[in-house]
């Protein structure tokens, strides 16, 4: 959600900070703003939309200075205009805010009547208005910062500045994230280690409750309670030429080029090929002895889940549980004490999934997370991680992430099998096979893409989208309904292939397209006989499947999208990318903001 940065040093603040905002808006955001300390007063510069209109105002007034913070803001509270964009603050203070402040209204009548007068809709304007209050007290920055952060309720990641303190920022963070990054007599906070690629790789994390007063000297860290603390600084592996277009019209368009080559990375951390067995790092638990699993995660990350959960039971004879995680925080189910908590997540700090993690540790978890972002709050508070070598995620929409879930999940699912005796070492080395292969085989779907824009001119014409699939092609379904409503904001439903019966059936006629991911196998039959049912009521059947099916469905559906052939347990992962493709492709059609949808945010780090 909401991106932050803050610099202090001596170089011009607002080109830096302008600079990481721009790496910031993959996060999703609907207005931005800069301030700095000009001549020790503060001065600011604020657009509602995106940073080309921010960057239009700072042509008209420019901003010196040489310590300064900035903001993307993702609307919660208040409109996104420009009266309610980040920067915040008063004569004396200037705020930026990533997260939700839930006790704003109780602090806001205590304010107002002291005096205060607001002049926002936000939350957020009630932290800068809480520090002036201690500012005008008398206290000093440090003072009055602690003093206003021990009122605080909610999540939230700060960074202030105060008039007549050109050297000095205040930061925190409580259930959002925040980084302090090292330079050359100049130092950076940021919303995360991406925003600092090109300024430095020597980062520290702030712990949930810290806060840091940074100066270009360096950093002061303290907790909750107001103790120094120490935080370890750590190199982080992401360079400033990582996160570039490289030639592509959108990030979403490169990152899906990427799948076979991400697949690949992600599989060699995984597997030996000389013995063709999969190689987990040393656990703390025995698989073996693993009772049960509970699966977590948000959005795509779910529908990977999803995907595992039919390897785990069906390959690994592990019994799975699985719930959205924003559903499970509150659902409060019991816990088999000793099973496995796994949890699924890009950014590694999703708010939801991070408080179903505290959860299922409380209740006597062991804590497996899969990453994208192995410096993140819930790979600290996981007993292990099991790393997607999918490198930044730029575009909204996650793409790549979600086949490097499932390469680690496929290879968790064998070392799961191959602990508990369901999977003998040949049917191993078989499956490990198989994953090896799979970089190739999806390099071979975008040969694909001329058919596949055929059928996006057929899905941008309408208004309602069904997608089918049956098995592990059910989630993948999900998968690709998700990515259309999210980039082309077509209304899109998935079903399982066998409910279409029990009420979908009937929203069918010539107008609704019906999307179907149908490999070959043991489910063909029953899937090719819904599809025949959707057909008899005149719907237009647009169908991926592979070289094998291809010709079964000649003359049945109106476009035929022909994968490479794989097997049952890889389809999944080679399926997902023409789905993604097709909603890509729909949205160029449609003229959709493709890289940062509407309302959107890349990471969603409050409830």
């Amino acid at each position: 959600m909401c991106g932050i940065v803050g610099v202090v040093g001596g170089r011009d603040a607002t080109p830096i900070i302008f600079d990481a905002l721009r790496r910031l808006e993959y996060r999703g955001y609907d207005s931005a703003g800069i301030a700095t300390l000009v001549d020790g007063r503060i001065e600011r510069r604020r657009a509602a939309g995106k940073l080309d209109n921010l960057a239009a105002v700072l042509a008209r007034a420019p901003l010196a200075g040489v310590t300064g913070i900035g903001h993307t803001r993702w609307a919660t509270h208040g409109a996104p205009t420009e009266n309610n964009a980040h920067p915040h603050g008063t004569p004396r203070v200037s705020v930026v805010h990533n997260g939700i402040i839930e006790n704003f209204e109780t602090l806001r009548r205590e304010l107002e009547q002291a005096g205060h007068v607001f002049v926002t809709e936000t939350d957020s304007e009630t932290v800068a208005q809480l520090v002036d209050f201690h500012l005008a007290r008398g206290l000093s920055p440090r003072e009055a910062a602690f003093a206003t952060l021990r009122r605080l309720e909610g999540a939230y990641a700060l960074a202030m500045i105060f008039a007549g303190h050109d050297n000095l920022l205040i930061g925190a963070r409580h259930g959002a994230p925040l980084v302090v990054g090292y330079g050359e007599n100049e130092m950076f906070l940021g919303s995360d280690s991406l925003a600092l690629a090109p300024l430095t790789r020597r980062i520290a994390y702030l712990d949930d409750g810290d806060w840091v007063m940074v100066t270009p000297d360096g950093a002061e860290f303290f907790d909750a309670s107001g103790e120094r603390v120490e935080r370890a600084v750590r190199t982080t592996a992401l360079i400033a030429g990582s996160v570039g277009k490289d030639g592509y019209r959108h990030f979403m368009d490169k990152e899906l080029h990427e799948h076979p080559v991400v697949i690949g990375q992600t599989l060699q951390r995984l597997i030996d090929p000389a013995t063709r067995r999969v190689m987990l790092p040393d656990l703390p638990f025995d698989l073996a002895g693993l009772p049960r699993a509970a699966i977590t995660a948000c959005g795509s990350a779910f529908y990977a889940g999803l995907i595992g959960r039919y390897w785990l039971e069906g390959m690994a004879g592990l019994p799975v549980d699985i719930d959205v995680a924003s559903e499970l925080r509150y659902r409060d189910p019991p816990l088999t004490p000793g099973g496995l908590g796994l949890l699924i997540s890009q950014s590694g700090e999703t708010a939801d999934t991070l408080a179903a993690l505290r959860g299922m540790r409380a209740r006597g978890q062991h804590i497996l997370s899969v990453l994208n972002v192995e410096q993140s709050t819930m790979a600290r508070e996981s007993d292990v991680v099991l790393g997607t070598v999918a490198g930044p995620e730029i575009s909204v929409a996650s793409t790549k992430a979600f086949t490097a879930q499932l390469s680690v999940l496929a290879c968790l699912t064998i070392a799961i099998g191959r602990a508990r005796g369901t999977l003998t070492a040949a049917q191993e080395q078989d499956l490990v096979a198989e994953l090896l292969d799979l970089p190739s085989r999806a390099n071979e779907v975008f040969d694909q893409a001329p058919a596949i824009r055929e059928m996006a001119a057929v899905v941008a014409e309408a208004r309602d989208v069904l997608y089918l699939g049956r098995g592990s092609s059910f989630p993948v379904a999900m998968e690709g309904a998700l990515k259309l409503k999210e980039v082309s904001y077509i209304h899109a439903e998935a079903y399982a292939a066998g409910e279409m019966k029990h009420g979908p059936i009937s929203l069918i006629d010539s107008t609704v397209p019906i999307v179907a991911t149908l490999p070959s196998g043991r489910l063909f039959e029953k899937t090719l006989s819904n599809l025949q049912e959707a057909r008899a009521r005149g719907g237009r059947l647009l169908v991926f499947t592979d070289t094998e099916g291809e010709a079964r469905l000649r003359g049945l559906a109106e476009i035929v999208v022909a994968l490479p052939t794989v097997s049952e347990f890889t389809a999944p992962v080679i399926q997902t990318i023409p789905v993604q493709m097709l909603a890509y492709e729909v949205a160029l059609l449609k003229g959709t903001d493709v890289d940062q949808p509407r309302n959107l945010a890349k990471s969603v780090t409050v409830e």
